[in-house]
């Protein structure tokens, strides 16, 4: 990790540059990373056919002689748990910045993104030393000294044993009581056999984010002559001559399915999935999600209420 990313004013400076990213991507719009329909009543309206007849307002239905409805806004007091994985294979990156330094950016996004909305926030910190869990609450000085804590994790040196995403994932399971929204974000590189039971069980409680976090080096193979090529994990060193247009294709092959099993593994376990690159512009990739995720739960509303199927439940902000 570099040194200056463990100084509060980067933090700062971090800050203030995705507030405004996201003051200018979500035009003031800070409804939170996953809408729902949630539950706590809204203004009135004129009933439409196929309206839960459980949200009537009798109140203004005797007032007016017609038939109202109350509509349902989003919860805002949401507990939100993130898992980031800071493990050796994360200190890579060959554009701008590390996966780590990605990883790091997108937890403080969603973290300023949680206090605007007066939500708590917890955090699983996964690294070499273990998990560390650091407990959910609310306010501007906790969220810095959670993202103090994250920035400040060391690297792991080569060849120690760390433990795997999925072992995080059910210690973190067993720590969110309320339901909320667990974010999980990961380049996923453990098998996906070892995570994707216990993020199953997540999404059984919680709405669940996974944020698969890669760098275009892990997807496609160079053409520089001799190469050498080191396992953060276990140290392992290997040299590979990169001028065989052979073995440059069965490596983008094999990196392919790689993030298809990631892919298909996310979505048996009922996750939604943003991936962000090293490469892109990462805080519109995550607006972008944002608005996506808002499009279909609106979708899903007027599709409830023209069915006639009951709405409600604790939606998330």
């Amino acid at each position: 990790m570099k040194p200056y990313l463990m100084a509060e004013p980067a933090l700062r400076r971090l800050e203030l540059t995705i507030t405004r990213r996201l003051d200018g991507l979500l035009q003031g719009e800070h409804l939170g990373l996953v809408p729902g329909p949630g539950s706590e009543p809204a203004e009135s309206r004129a009933y439409r056919p196929g309206d839960d007849v459980r949200r009537m307002d009798w109140n203004v239905t005797a007032r007016t002689n017609e038939p109202h409805v109350r509509d349902l806004v989003a919860d805002r007091e949401l507990e939100i748990w993130a898992l980031l994985d800071a493990t050796a294979s994360m200190d890579f990156g060959t554009v701008a910045m590390e996966k780590r330094e990605l990883a790091l950016s997108a937890l403080a996004a969603i973290g300023f993104l949680t206090q605007r909305t007066g939500n708590r926030i917890g955090v699983h910190l996964l690294h070499g030393g273990g998990v560390r869990t650091l407990p959910a609450r609310t306010g501007r000085p906790h969220l810095m000294a959670l993202l103090q804590a994250a920035f400040a994790l060391p690297r792991t040196p080569p060849g120690v044993a760390e433990p795997l995403l999925g072992v995080a994932a059910e210690q973190l399971g067993r720590v969110t009581r309320r339901r909320g929204l667990v974010v999980v974000v990961s380049d996923f590189l453990d098998t996906p056999a070892t995570w994707e039971p216990p993020l199953r069980r997540l999404t059984a409680r919680h709405q669940v984010l996974a944020v698969e976090v890669i760098d275009p080096r892990e997807l496609t193979l160079p053409d520089v002559g001799i190469l050498t090529l080191i396992d953060p994990e276990s140290g392992r060193r290997r040299e590979v001559a990169t001028g065989s247009a052979r073995l440059r294709r069965r490596y983008a092959e094999a990196a392919l399915a790689q993030r298809d099993a990631v892919s298909g593994a996310l979505r048996r376990a009922g996750a939604a999935h943003l991936r962000l690159r090293t490469d892109r512009d990462w805080v519109r990739d995550l607006v972008q999600h944002v608005m996506r995720q808002r499009k279909m739960a609106s979708l899903a509303a007027g599709h409830t209420r023209h069915t006639g199927a009951p709405m409600g439940g604790g939606g998330v902000a």
